[in-house]
């Protein structure tokens, strides 16, 4: 309903627009300074039409020059006013674009609301919120606007308490001016409150979250003069919308010293475009050192997000998989679908592209580097291999991939790629065989790589805490399987001389009785030893006189350990003794008298022991094992 005395025109929302502002002030928006950047937005959006309008509209193609917007500050009056030189609003315009809240009623914009904070589509321009965030900060807000081509214009005003007024205004050119009076300061607002009648305050959320709109954005305030007055708070440098050949590399580097406040230069930089039915400019940088806070769950991982330049969020998750988070950068998206107040990207469709498109694009410059740059590359797999290969474990479309780009510590001393393994494999070998544990420099004098070592077969050391979970999880490359060396039914496969002869001397000792005596000690043990499923001799150890293998699904002592941590309990472990038949200290057990059955028992005690010892492990009861050895030693 509406009506006019001297030119005034009243307008009153809906009974319940009062209810429906609240509700968008209080519940919508999570911080006040987002009223700026809305407003900054807007008047964007008004010069850039006001430009595509003037190329079929000879009669303001003129006008369509030197965009720009000034924010000005009244202390006086305790006013904030954001101006443009845009396209400008009618008095039709005025009353539709900023009545939409009234129209649309208070139950259709609670269930709009809704579905945005669910999924569903966004509120912002539909329903006019951008612009009625003003009224976060401000207790009355007022609009004059002239459209382009226009001889009138017109002045808005509303205190958000259900009505607004229209009235011919005297605005000389065209564009928009939106003058926000401030709200009082409470009694309870404590001083960390922002003075938003700061030039400092202004300028810092200008710099956060407007800092790449295209056109000049300049804070002034009344009565004073600044040598700040008229100059740009803005970069307008949004290098990712220009093309790489007009961007010096210093330019970039000072970018990413921005966004990622590091004084390294990164590795790489990926600049990537696309266009079409889902466009966006992404400007990404791998860094040449990890964060500090890279295995902290709750650290800042992701990309910066804007909108059309405009600053939405940091580290956002969602465009960049869990795996990737050491990639630092920006991605502007023309029309990405947010949440009402812009704060939480919304799942869809579209962000599962972008997100798709990025993972590709960053996994095709990693293996660039890794092909063109062998030592930058060894640097970031220094940096961020064991971050990488957690997408093994989540990201099984691209495993294959990601598994190329990986690089493995070896028994053969230098690091391998799995491409290399399968080109290096000794003649009749089908698996790639590995080994997991704590550290290299363990795994790489486990007594259970002695025969691989011996007969040149390559194992991979996997030192890092998830290389245990990819490799099950993974299986195979290619078509070659992954065998686990500490597999009680491992085969080396390919030298079936080395193999015939170390089974013959397995037999010649298992013909003296020996197996069956030491397992007859095992049996009877209630130390150390009780935990052993059972003994057996081995064709696996060449230098050393036992090692404990698993059977089942090999899981290592490091692995066990951090589920203990995690308070989670893994199956009881069915350890199985492997003895070196072959050495001295296993062939003097073996002649031993078979009457002399305490002697078994203490050396069934000592092999668990020394087992456990060259696997790297802790013994598992010392104080046994100290006294049997000292008991042994005595004589």
């Amino acid at each position: 309903m509406s009506q006019s005395a001297n030119n005034l025109e009243k307008h009153e929302f809906q009974s319940e627009a009062k209810q429906v502002l609240e509700l968008m002030i209080n519940s919508v928006y999570s911080n006040p300074d987002i009223f700026l950047r809305e407003l900054i937005s807007n008047a964007s959006d008004a010069i850039d039409k006001l430009r595509i309008e003037g190329l079929s509209n000879e009669t303001i193609s003129g006008l369509a020059r030197d965009g720009k917007i000034t924010v000005t500050i009244d202390r006086d009056a305790r006013s904030v006013t954001v101006s443009d030189n845009g396209l400008g609003m009618s008095r039709d315009e005025l009353i539709s674009y900023l009545g939409t809240i009234a129209r649309s009623g208070t139950k259709e914009f609670i269930r709009a609301m809704r579905d945005a904070q669910s999924g569903g589509s966004d509120l912002i321009g539909q329903f006019g919120v951008g612009f009625y965030s003003s009224f976060i900060v401000a207790s009355k807000v007022t609009v004059r606007t002239r459209r382009a081509g226009d001889d009138e214009s017109w002045v808005w005003d509303s205190s958000g308490d259900g009505t607004f007024t229209v009235e011919p205004g005297d605005m000389k050119t065209n564009g928009t001016d939106i003058i926000l009076c401030l709200k009082e300061r409470t009694a309870d607002e404590d001083d960390d409150t922002k003075d938003y009648l700061s030039a400092w305050t202004l300028r810092n959320i200008i710099k956060q979250y407007s800092d790449f709109v295209s056109y000049p954005i300049c804070v002034v305030e009344k009565g004073k003069n600044s040598k700040d007055d008229g100059e740009p708070v803005n970069s307008m440098k949004a290098l990712w919308t220009r093309p790489e050949s007009e961007v010096t590399s210093e330019e970039y580097f000072e970018f990413y010293r921005h966004i990622a406040h590091d004084w390294e230069t990164p590795i790489e930089r990926i600049v990537y475009k696309t266009e079409g039915t889902n466009e966006f400019h992404a400007l990404m940088f791998i860094p040449s050192r990890p964060p500090m806070d890279l295995y902290y769950r709750e650290g800042k991982h992701g990309v910066q997000l804007y909108i059309r330049r405009v600053f939405i969020m940091n580290d956002c998750r969602d465009l960049i998989p869990e795996y990737m988070r050491f990639i630092k950068g920006v991605v502007d998206s023309e029309d990405l679908p947010l949440n009402v107040s812009r704060e939480i990207l919304q799942q869809d469709r579209q962000t599962s592209m972008i997100k798709r498109s990025l993972t590709r694009k960053i996994l095709d410059s990693l293996k660039k580097i890794k092909q063109e740059r062998p030592d930058d590359y060894k640097k970031f797999w220094m940096s961020f291999g064991p971050v990488l290969k957690e997408g093994l474990v989540s990201d099984h479309k691209n495993g294959e991939a990601i598994m190329k780009l990986c690089l493995f510590n070896s028994s053969k001393g230098e690091r391998t790629t799995l491409d290399d393994y399968v080109a290096s494999m000794k003649e009749k070998q089908n698996s790639i065989y590995y080994i997991t544990g704590s550290s290299t420099s363990s795994l790489l004098n486990s007594p259970k790589l002695e025969s691989f070592k011996k007969r040149g077969v390559e194992v991979l050391l996997l030192g890092d805490p998830v290389d245990e979970l990819w490799v099950t999880t993974a299986g195979k490359f290619g078509d070659y399987p992954f065998i686990s060396v500490v597999s009680a039914d491992v085969e080396i496969e390919g030298d079936e001389k080395e193999s015939a002869e170390d089974k013959e001397a397995a037999k010649r000792i298992e013909e003296t009785g020996f197996l069956a005596r030491i397992k007859d000690a095992f049996s009877r043990q209630e130390g150390i030893a009780k935990s052993v499923e059972d003994v057996r001799l081995s064709t696996r150890l060449v230098d050393s006189p036992a090692t404990f293998v698993q059977l089942g699904d090999p899981v290592s002592a490091q692995m066990r350990n951090m589920f203990k941590t995690m308070g989670q309990d893994l199956p009881e472990e069915k350890r199985v003794l492997e003895l070196n038949p072959n050495h001295p200290l296993i062939r003097k057990i073996a002649a031993l008298p078979e009457a002399d059955k305490d002697k078994f028992e203490i050396w069934s005690t000592i092999l668990s022991g020394l087992a456990q010892v060259s696997d790297g492990e802790p013994v598992e009861n010392g104080r046994v094992f100290t006294a049997t050895l000292t008991k042994l030693l005595e004589g």
